[in-house]
């Protein structure tokens, strides 16, 4: 396997070289990509907004000398919460700046943080389009969350002496084997990294591996054990749940992608010949999705209210479509069984920790690998329960006729969510000597 080793030792004008390389294939990549964004436009109009802001022409009003934390979509969004709560805390005149990639995570970022924080759209990785950003930020630091990795926003954070970090970093072992074909271009840009936070061990020797300099690596475990669910969540939730029916079955499928709707209806189906009064809610993942999965239950036959209706469902509706945007953990603490999407398709699974957090009874299917250990950890704590596609309705129906099983694995999730806390200790710590770095 070809690692950083092979290429720490190139000279730096073939690097430059390199990086060259990757510029042109950006540029040469262009026109796809903004066939692409055009394409997601027809679905998800938002994405033809503020166009300017991915090609570096920001408003004249963005905070200059800025904190800039760039998360590509809604779960890294809300992975920022605890971080970026203890940052404006204990730096109350730092401006935050927080990039996306899609709408979706713009979104979140906005019912998250209001005004307190600036959102723009993350960049295309070109020279002309990244100088253009640094110049109108000029970001007195940089953090990346999870993995993502820009060459040339990295260059000129080495070129303009910004710290630059990785947090709450993680690498499964597909993402380090498609990192490795191209690790001519991305040895360079790991080794850019002032700080990485990986969240497990095994990340960090796959990050190490991919050009992340020993040095700067530090392993503080996931924020996102960092869960707080508010007293107010947890009452919303209570209240949902008596207006949908106390003793009614609840079971959701949440962040579904394609695919995966067809599969819940079915399985759904089995448990309404056992619990004819039983309630599904389903929460896509991407808001452009919700008419499409509407469209779906109906062509089922299954009787469906939307949340954005005016009704709620009564016991002969069958399924409760989530069409809205920040009510997930409300829709989960109204729930009995929670089966977390994006790991019956290939996508490599969703946070599975805020249901947890709410002992709540989690499900997920075969693919997990952007979770892996947590996922893990949530299997031998006897937190969480996996299963196939065939197996889901037998799982479900299983969890939904032993209550007692339910608040054991429910209270075992909670166990494991809060034994687990700490990252955020840790990674204050390594972030505040980030900060101290700035020039």
């Amino acid at each position: 396997m070809v690692t950083f080793n092979s290429f720490k030792l190139m000279p730096d004008w073939l690097l430059t070289a390199v990086r060259y390389l990757y510029t042109f294939l950006v540029y040469m990549l262009m026109p796809v990509i903004l066939v692409r964004l055009w394409l997601r436009g027809r679905r998800n109009p938002a994405y033809r907004e503020r166009l300017g802001e991915r090609f570096g022409y920001l408003p004249d009003d963005v905070p200059q000398g800025c904190l800039w934390i760039h998360a590509v979509s809604v779960g890294e969004s809300q992975a920022t919460q605890p971080m970026v709560q203890w940052l404006m805390e204990a730096h109350p005149g730092m401006p935050v700046v927080m990039t996306t990639t899609t709408p979706t995570g713009g979104q979140r970022v906005t019912q998250l943080y209001g005004d307190r924080i600036r959102h723009l759209y993350f960049p295309y990785d070109s020279p002309a389009i990244m100088k253009r950003y640094f110049e109108a930020l000029k970001p007195v630091a940089v953090i990346i969350m999870e993995t993502e990795v820009w060459p040339n926003m990295l260059h000129y954070c080495r070129q303009n002496s910004v710290p630059v970090a990785l947090a709450n970093a993680r690498l499964s072992e597909k993402s380090a084997q498609g990192y490795h074909k191209f690790s001519f271009i991305t040895a360079a840009a790991f080794r850019c990294f002032d700080l990485v936070i990986a969240q497990a061990g095994a990340d960090a020797q796959r990050l190490l591996d991919s050009g992340v300099r020993q040095e700067v690596m530090h392993v503080c475990g996931s924020i996102k054990f960092e869960v707080k669910v508010p007293q107010s969540v947890r009452e919303q939730g209570e209240l949902l749940r008596a207006a949908l029916g106390a003793d009614r079955p609840v079971w959701i499928a949440a962040s579904t992608h394609e695919n995966e709707e067809a599969v819940v209806l079915d399985a759904h189906r089995r448990v309404l010949e056992r619990y004819p009064d039983a309630l599904l809610i389903i929460v896509p993942r991407h808001p452009e999705r919700f008419d499409t999965v509407a469209g779906l239950i109906e062509s089922s036959g299954l009787s469906c209210v939307r949340r954005t209706g005016v009704h709620l469902p009564v016991t002969d509706v069958a399924v409760y479509l989530g069409d809205v945007m920040g009510e997930l953990p409300i829709f989960y603490g109204a729930a009995d069984v929670a089966f977390v999407g994006g790991s019956i398709a290939p996508i490599g699974g969703h946070n599975i920790l805020e249901p947890a957090a709410l002992g709540v009874v989690v499900v997920f299917g075969p693919h997990m690998q952007n979770f892996l250990e947590i996922s893990r950890m949530m299997l031998e704590a006897g937190a969480a329960l996996q299963t196939s596609e065939e197996q889901l309705a037998e799982v479900v129906l299983a969890l939904l006729g032993d209550p007692v099983q339910r608040e054991e694995i429910g209270q075992h999730g909670q166990e494991v969510v809060e034994s687990n806390q700490g990252a955020l200790e840790c990674t204050r710590q390594a972030i505040e000597h980030l900060l101290e770095m700035r020039s």
